[in-house]
């Protein structure tokens, strides 16, 4: 790899500790992350959005002890872990939310696959508060081994809420696309609905981008010319914090490859 890719990767990495405390000020203590350096919107985690109607009528289970187990549930009764899970599995959301709620909980911790996927049914019927569990969950599973059913359950209820403006589901839906990531690389059809959404966002969403970007070792120039683009992009924002680490990051790329240009 060229040195000045090298040099101005390190130097922007290494920036971004250093960043964190600049904008300390601006951005409360609870939202800062390793990898990014924005304020979180609460708000927007709450915008859900229904993408199924679910389980509707309890007379279109199939036997008499699921009819038997719902109205249970619905009555307010606890009912044990298979029922939650057999009444999840055909469409009943509330049940779903219950069973992930066990599942998150669970000694030793459940499977990361089951928490997804059950949340993931909670979430598109409407019950958004399974998504931070779900989405947890779906940052653990291996792009390799987890079934395209499921994966397929993720994208249907993770891309409507994303494109709501929910912040929490547009991340996921950033970082889970790419490479050897669990959707696999980003379409440009995805690409391009990000940023249509990141004008609700305040610039966040072109520093997310820029900084996947940063951290691919083996950018090709294209790369580099869209990191730099995203990074400009940022820096124009209103939002104190996304413009002050975009125009830092920027001023750092620029004197790296100035510096390796002239030792060279």
């Amino acid at each position: 790899m060229p040195l000045y890719r090298l040099t101005a990767m390190a130097m922007a990495l290494a920036a971004l500790g250093g960043l964190q405390a600049a904008v300390a000020q601006t951005v409360p203590p609870t939202a800062l992350a390793v990898n990014l350096t924005m304020p979180v919107d609460t708000a927007s985690r709450q915008i859900s959005v229904k993408v199924s109607a679910g389980l509707t009528k309890t007379r279109k289970l199939p036997t008499p002890a699921l009819r038997a187990a719902r109205k249970a549930m619905l009555a307010g009764t606890e009912i044990g872990p298979a029922d939650l899970r057999a009444l999840a599995d055909h469409g009943d959301g509330l049940a779903a939310q219950k069973y992930v709620r066990l599942l998150a909980t669970a000694i030793p911790p459940a499977d990361p696959s089951d928490i997804a996927y059950y949340g993931s049914l909670a979430v598109s019927t409407g019950r958004v508060w399974s998504l931070p569990q779900a989405v947890a969950a779906m940052r653990q599973l291996d792009p390799e081994t987890e079934p395209s059913k499921r994966k397929r359950a993720y994208i249907a209820m993770l891309y409507p809420h994303a494109w709501a403006g929910n912040t929490l589901a547009l991340d996921a839906v950033i970082d889970l696309n790419g490479e050897g990531r669990l959707f696999g690389p980003m379409s440009e059809a995805t690409r391009k609905r990000i940023l249509e959404v990141d004008a609700k966002t305040g610039g966040r969403i072109f520093l997310r981008l820029a900084l996947g970007l940063m951290q691919k070792p083996d950018r090709s120039p294209a790369e580099d010319a869209q990191l730099r683009d995203y990074l400009a992009r940022a820096a124009k924002t209103d939002n104190l914090a996304v413009k002050t680490t975009s125009s830092n990051l920027l001023a750092l790329l620029d004197g790296a490859g100035t510096k390796a240009v002239a030792t060279q």
